[in-house]
């Protein structure tokens, strides 16, 4: 930047700096809100389900973890069930960690056996 010489010259280049001034200020204005509107809980869950909706494989993840979580809890409740025995509580508990790392790891084989045993167990013969 040239040294500033006269009143003139003075004048001019703090009234430039006061347009930049105002020009930063409206702009920062502009993205306080647009930071305050997104952080608002409705557009939050709102960009998170069109996320979801416009990933196919974030559905498949969710979808698959689901059933895992809700096969692990089922099978715990059929090994354990109203039982007050505390190892019996235990092996439940590891039951239900395991079926559900399994279903959520692997959901193609897990749906490829449920195919195969209602194809050829569970359909009506002809």
């Amino acid at each position: 930047m040239e040294p500033i010489t006269s009143i003139d010259e003075l004048r001019n280049t703090i009234q430039i700096l006061e347009f930049e001034h105002s020009v930063k200020k409206q702009l920062l204005k502009e993205q306080v809100y647009l930071t305050y509107e997104s952080l608002k809980p409705a557009n939050l869950i709102r960009n998170i389900l069109q996320e979801i909706s416009s990933s196919p494989d974030m559905a498949d993840n969710i979808l698959s973890t689901t059933v895992g979580l809700a096969s692990g809890y089922i099978s715990k409740k059929i090994v354990v069930g109203g039982s007050a025995n505390i190892i019996r509580k235990l092996l439940g508990s590891l039951l239900q960690l395991g079926v559900t790392t399994i279903v959520a790891q692997h959901p193609d084989t897990i749906k490829s056996i449920g195919q195969f045993i209602f194809q050829h167990f569970l359909r009506k013969k002809k």
